[in-house]
């Protein structure tokens, strides 16, 4: 047994950069899960980071000093904030609390009309079988309502932490652009010096990791908007709210957009009953889903995402239940990652053996 494990580490890990690699990924990791509450605020300003970067070196080929240009991309994301708070929040508020205000009559309404099925469709669907929808809506409102009032009590210190958060996030974000190479360089003092393998995985890593955050935002901006407009023609109900979710669904691939699709046949159901509209706006709705994982994914993200949708499955399910929403929203570069690694190592093995 012992002489296996010998051959198995000879194998693996004769060359000490493969050991250099699988130290960092572990420390890595670890430092991440421990301390991921702690770390969020950095965090959050190195994704906002890699957001703006592509914009602050193409003002540096035009002649702009990095610092002016660091500079004009944190007032850019100071203006974005403001105009949440002022804009989209309002409009959110008066749109939730109308729903809550309107989900008792829209749950009679939706009753009287599955009331209606066993009549049209006796053979199909039985009084007994809408009344355990029923009540299986009731106590999943009731539970939903319970966890609204615990969260309320809870939310005064989330608020306070958000207000730091709001504060240094900008101020980081600012000196992550402006001293990128310092912040690189201060680091790279640390690391040992045969760390070829290393900046390999790096380098591959950090170019597919600053293109998908950008084609992520940009997906979540394209369909909320295109969502948003196509709800507001339509007439739909809550079409600011709605067509939010469903720019943020793209978040979790494949998960979100079934999760997301309940609520918008829910509300388009209440509103609309069996009219044609109904079946208009999940004509709409289909068509956006089908844009966005035929054309709009393969377009953003063609060099990112080359794994298979099982790879990328597993990877929301497994760096979610690691990280919560941030190893869902990394969990195809994270995958990347371990791709990379997984590449590079075979071929560090047959360096070792020749």
């Amino acid at each position: 047994m012992i002489d296996v494990f010998r051959r198995w580490y000879a194998r693996n890990f004769a060359n000490p950069q493969t050991v250099i690699l699988a130290l960092i990924l572990i420390i890595g990791s670890v430092l991440v899960v421990v301390m991921s509450n702690h770390l969020m605020p950095i965090l959050v300003s190195i994704v906002i980071a890699y957001l703006f970067e592509g914009t602050v070196q193409k003002l540096g080929y035009i002649g702009v000093s990095r610092t002016i240009a660091s500079s004009l991309m944190t007032a850019l994301f100071l203006t974005m904030i403001l105009l949440i708070f002022l804009v989209l929040l309002p409009m959110l508020s008066v749109q939730i609390s109308d729903l809550f205000q309107k989900l008792p009559g829209m749950f009679a309404r939706g009753q009287n009309l599955l009331s209606q099925l066993p009549q049209r469709y006796p053979d199909y669907v039985s009084d007994q079988q809408i009344q355990e929808v029923f009540s299986l809506v009731r106590r999943e409102i009731t539970s939903l309502g319970q966890q609204i009032v615990s969260l309320s009590f809870s939310s005064v210190i989330s608020v306070i932490t958000f207000m730091v958060y709001l504060i240094l996030t900008p101020l980081m974000l600012f000196f992550f652009l402006k001293d990128k190479h310092l912040i690189l360089y201060w680091l790279s003092r640390f690391m040992p010096r045969d760390t070829e393998l290393v900046h390999d995985v790096w380098a591959e890593l950090n170019v597919k990791i600053a293109s998908y955050v950008r084609g992520k935002f940009m997906e979540v901006a394209i369909i909320w908007v295109t969502t948003y407009i196509g709800f507001a023609l339509m007439g739909l109900n809550y079409a600011m709210l709605l067509s939010l979710l469903v720019g943020l669904s793209v978040i979790i691939p494949y998960v979100g957009a079934t999760v997301v699709t309940i609520p918008v046949l829910l509300i388009a159901f209440f509103q609309f009953g069996t009219e044609p509209m109904f079946g208009y706006v999940l004509l709409f709705y289909g068509i956006v889903q089908f844009l966005d994982g035929n054309l709009l994914v393969p377009l953003l993200f063609s060099e990112v995402v080359n794994l298979h949708p099982v790879a990328i499955i597993v990877a929301v399910v497994f760096f979610g239940s690691l990280w919560g929403i941030w190893g869902v929203f990394f969990a195809i570069p994270l995958a990347t990652l371990v791709q990379a690694v997984i590449k590079v190592w075979p071929a560090q093995k047959t360096m070792t053996t020749e």
